[in-house]
């Protein structure tokens, strides 16, 4: 075997440690990406939450406004049900009145 230069050692422990190094910056990148990864799926969670709950209060509202176009429908027909009726009897007085 070839005994090992004087410099020879020291290079391969400078390339180990660059190769650390290395590995280690890739690690640390990693951790970031996943953290802000974590952070965004909070954040989407959070919306998600806020539109359910918009979701909800909107269901709420347009149920009310349903039912209040019903209590009008009703009061509507009941309206044009009595302008009939007196509508008919102004009518049959006028026609009683002109004989």
């Amino acid at each position: 075997m070839n005994a090992p230069e004087a410099g020879e050692p020291t290079s391969v422990l400078e390339a180990a440690l660059r190769r650390f190094d290395s590995a280690v910056d890739a690690l640390e990148g990693a951790i970031e990406r996943r953290l802000e990864v974590e952070r965004q799926e909070a954040a989407l969670a959070q919306q998600l939450h806020v539109l359910g709950a918009d979701r909800s209060r909107l269901a709420d509202a347009l149920d009310g406004a349903q039912a209040r176009a019903d209590r009008l429908d009703t009061a509507n027909d009941e309206v044009a049900r009595r302008l009939g009726s007196a509508m008919e009897t102004i009518r049959a007085v006028l026609a009683a009145h002109e004989r």
